[in-house]
């Protein structure tokens, strides 16, 4: 087998049985035998996406088919049933047809398979051949939109990415590392463009490439602003090789002038000298119309900037304007005094609701009374007897209590605010007290004294 070392063959490749079964053509219906021609169509779909894949292209014909898949001198006899299917089936298409769906004016600048192919397809199929011609090529349409995504991506990854114009052959070189080869690259560019994404134009019988922007959802024509930056771009990298390259002679006279200088050839050496002087004036007149061009480029960039920032200016104006449409003073004030009256009823409904609240407490402290009195009559005879508990605070005590009623009966109320008493008041109270116990009368009248020593 062709490219064996380009691809991973499936692991049955070396089952005979299997392969003499897949290698056979297809029946003519596929009706006698669904399973066996589905199996064996899924199975050779996978394959040819497969190689292609591996091989990092996104085209595929017969002929290259064939000289793949060849196994023991052996090719398999239904490659040509498995693309009918594949290009009914939308998975691949016919490079005519895949470029006159985006514009026709790519022929013009495609890679001559595009001009002289697709007319063999097209006469064959006007005159009612049913044959698939072996170098007729095809699109897989699944691979060109993976190396379109691909070729973007590498191309907003680059040094290039801020510039929207690139010549074809700049564009050659940066995709060096993701298509194969020209066509490959073609094919990319033909699906950027079917997206979208990138115009190809002619400038001077040279094909450029315009990208869209990052923000941009689609890109724009080529407009004669952008040929302008174009052609500065294109002097600016001139003329920085021009500069760079006088560099190099001016260093180059002056190593020259070193050795001449070294060999005792002091004329020669001037001379040398003389000619970097003028290397190195003409290398300055560069690098100032250089310095220019640049300058112009930075100007570009930021009117770009600004036009970009006036643009979003209006879109917030208009966007305010349509949002303010409807929204006006007196319809503002209407609608905070809405707001207030719904907020001054939210409070009268919160005092009803506390109203309320506080009612039903007062119903309860009734039904506590109701019970307490049901209480109270439930009690027994022998209970009701009995005085009441006193519920009012009790008075302080006196001395624990003596024999004899008559003497607690004489002695005076402890008073309980604040009394102005004199020693003569005391005098006489102490001698309306007479008690047999001369040691408890004094006892008892040392108690009195000291209670009152402070009030005096």
């Amino acid at each position: 087998m062709s490219n064996s070392t380009e691809m991973t063959l499936p692991p049955d490749w070396d089952d005979d049985e299997r392969m003499n079964f897949m290698f056979s053509d297809f029946k003519e219906n596929r009706d006698v035998n669904t399973t066996d021609w589905d199996s064996k169509m899924d199975f050779w779909t996978a394959l040819v996406v497969k190689s292609c894949r591996d091989r990092g292209t996104v085209c595929v014909n017969l002929q290259e088919l064939n000289k793949t898949f060849r196994r023991k001198e052996k090719s398999p006899l239904g490659l040509a049933t498995v693309l009918q299917s594949m290009a009914r089936c939308g998975k691949i298409q016919r490079e005519s047809e895949f470029a006159a769906n985006v514009d026709c004016g790519w022929l013009s600048w495609g890679v001559g398979l595009l001009l002289v192919k697709p007319l063999k397809w097209t006469f064959s199929t006007l005159l009612g051949s049913g044959r698939v011609p072996l170098e007729e090529s095809f699109v897989v349409i699944e691979l060109v939109k993976e190396k379109a995504t691909e070729l973007l991506r590498v191309y907003r990854s680059s040094e290039f990415a801020s510039r929207s114009i690139l010549s074809f052959q700049e564009l050659c070189a940066l995709s060096s590392d993701v298509c194969v080869d020209e066509s490959t690259m073609c094919m990319a560019l033909l699906q950027l463009q079917r997206d979208k994404q990138v115009m190809v134009s002619l400038h001077e019988g040279e094909k450029i490439v315009k990208f869209s922007q990052p923000g941009q959802d689609r890109v724009s024509t080529v407009s004669d602003v952008d040929i302008g930056i174009y052609q500065l771009q294109r002097s600016e990298k001139l003329l920085g090789e021009r500069v760079e390259k006088l560099g190099l002679e001016a260093d180059k006279c002056r190593e020259e002038a070193k050795l001449l200088l070294s060999e005792g050839k002091k004329s020669q050496a001037l001379r040398c000298l003389r000619g970097r002087k003028r290397v190195e004036k003409r290398a300055d007149n560069l690098f100032a119309k250089l310095e220019t061009i640049r300058g112009i480029l930075d100007r570009i960039a930021q009117s770009q900037t600004d036009k970009m920032v006036m643009q979003a200016y209006q879109a917030g104006v208009s966007a305010l304007r349509l949002s303010l449409k409807d929204v006006t003073v007196e319809r503002a004030e209407n609608l905070v005094d809405q707001i207030q009256e719904l907020c001054d009823t939210q409070d009268e409904v919160n005092q009803t609701i506390s109203t309320g609240v506080t009612g039903a407490d007062e119903d309860i402290d009734e039904l506590e009374e109701e019970l307490k009195s049901l209480l109270d009559e439930s009690k027994p005879d022998s209970i009701s007897g009995l005085p009441e508990v006193p519920t009012k605070p009790l008075r302080p005590s006196r001395e624990p209590s003596l024999p004899g009623n008559d003497l607690l009966t004489s002695l005076p109320a402890v008073p309980y605010s604040h009394l102005n008493v004199t020693d003569e008041q005391l005098e006489e109270e102490l001698n309306q007290l007479t008690l047999t116990d001369s040691g408890y009368q004094q006892k008892k009248m040392t108690s009195p004294a000291k209670r009152l020593e402070p009030a005096q």
